[in-house]
This record gives structure tokens, sequence and C-alpha cells, in this order.
């Protein structure tokens, strides 16, 4: 699954991180949410692709998410 975060759109409302802390984490520089080291494609912080066992937690995050920020391909 890959998930792509819009961080012009993140409110920092934490919700992502707080629903799914596995793929969601805070950018301590920014405040935005970020996608953790361990899913990140490449360098980018706002990209990743995550395994099938967290695709509810990530669809939950997704939906629970007030700005629409983060999107799931």
């Amino acid at each position: 699954m890959k998930v792509r975060i819009d961080r012009e759109l993140c409110t920092l409302c934490a919700v992502c991180w707080a629903t799914c802390p596995e793929v969601f984490e805070e950018d301590p520089s920014e405040g935005c949410s970020q996608i953790v080291a361990q899913y990140r494609v490449g360098d980018e912080v706002d990209q990743g692709e995550v395994p099938d066992t967290l695709s509810d937690s990530v669809t939950e995050a997704a939906d629970s998410c007030p700005a629409e920020a983060i999107k799931i391909e």
C-alpha cells in the first residue's frame, strides 16, 4: 500500500500519529506529519510504502484526517 501526505494541507492536529503511530509521526522540526523512517520511499518524509498488515490502521488515519491530507493508493 502506498501512502502520501500532503504536508501543505496538514493542520498539525496529530490525529494520524495518534491513530497509526506505526506509520505516522510528528516532524520535530516543523510539527507536520511525516512517514516513519522504516516505511519511507527513499528520503521522502511525505511518501511511504506500508505492508498490508497496517492497511486498516492507515486507512483509519486517512479517514480521520480533518484536512484530508493523507492519500492512499
